[in-house]
């Protein structure tokens, strides 16, 4: 069964959040798929991600870098799967039409955009019609705290 977390950020945005969220996938001996909204978020993850001081290694790929299949973190816009990842990071508040195919999806929103709180209230009704098990983590000042 998919386990989708919902990760309210409440402290940080997610380009900060995501370095130590990628940091523990990589740790656990997963790979993941990245999903924003557009070429730029792309680019701007990329260049977050390798100045990344905690992690300070966090390898990954884009399209533009290309070898999808060697990249344990692939950074994309589309709904694809290249690198055989079992995690995806969902951010930009996108819908996941693909939500199933995967074991873990971490759905970040901003908690400080009262349009991003609503528009991830609807993804976890849609997540949870489709009978896929739900957390939600809520950002703490010592890190990530599990609630409900």
């Amino acid at each position: 069964m998919t386990e989708v977390g919902f990760y309210h950020l409440t402290r940080t945005g997610p380009d900060q959040a995501l370095p130590a969220l990628l940091g523990r996938t990589m740790a656990a001996g997963e790979r993941a798929v990245v999903r924003v909204a557009s070429d730029a978020r792309v680019a701007a993850l990329d260049e977050a991600l390798w100045a990344s001081q905690d992690p300070d290694w966090l390898p990954h790929g884009t399209a533009r870098t290309g070898h999808a299949g060697l990249q344990p973190i692939w950074l994309t816009t589309f709904a694809e799967n290249p690198n055989g990842a079992r995690f995806l990071f969902v951010l930009d508040g996108l819908a996941c039409a693909d939500l199933l195919a995967w074991t873990r999806v971490f759905d970040l929103f901003d908690g400080r955009d009262e349009a991003a709180v609503a528009a991830a209230r609807a993804r976890w009704t849609a997540a949870k019609a489709l009978g896929a098990g739900l957390a939600y983590w809520q950002q703490t000042e010592r890190g990530w705290a599990k609630k409900g």
